[in-house]
């Protein structure tokens, strides 16, 4: 069986970058590194998850495109990860906590950068 491709999915490019963005700015809260093996490793999962697949050199841009964001553009867009956020960011299940303000705003980050491209 096959995966489809992301773009098949409405809104995936951005769902995914900013669950890479999400998960860079925790570890980062957590370890005070930011970890590229983390990034690989959570798009990996996320598409997984979605039963969705992607290009490697896009998977490449995108995770580089996460680590720029959640080092460079949260702050200046407001959103301010810190240890005592960090767990608000997921779900049990490890997805996005949609309902959490700064997921809603790191989402239209993402969004506006993956519109832009």
């Amino acid at each position: 069986m096959h995966n489809r491709d992301i773009d098949s999915m409405p809104d995936g490019r951005a769902d995914l970058l900013c669950f890479l963005v999400a998960t860079a700015a925790a570890s980062y809260a957590l370890t005070q590194e930011w970890r590229v093996d983390h990034v690989v490793a959570n798009c990996r999962a996320w598409l997984a998850r979605h039963v969705v697949s992607m290009d490697w050199l896009e998977r490449l841009t995108i995770g580089q495109l996460a680590i720029r964001i959640a080092d460079r553009e949260l702050l200046d867009a407001g959103i301010a990860v810190r240890l005592s956020s960090v767990q608000a960011l997921f779900t049990e299940e490890m997805g996005l906590n949609y309902s959490s303000t700064m997921i809603q705003r790191m989402l239209n980050l993402c969004r506006e950068r993956t519109e832009s491209r």
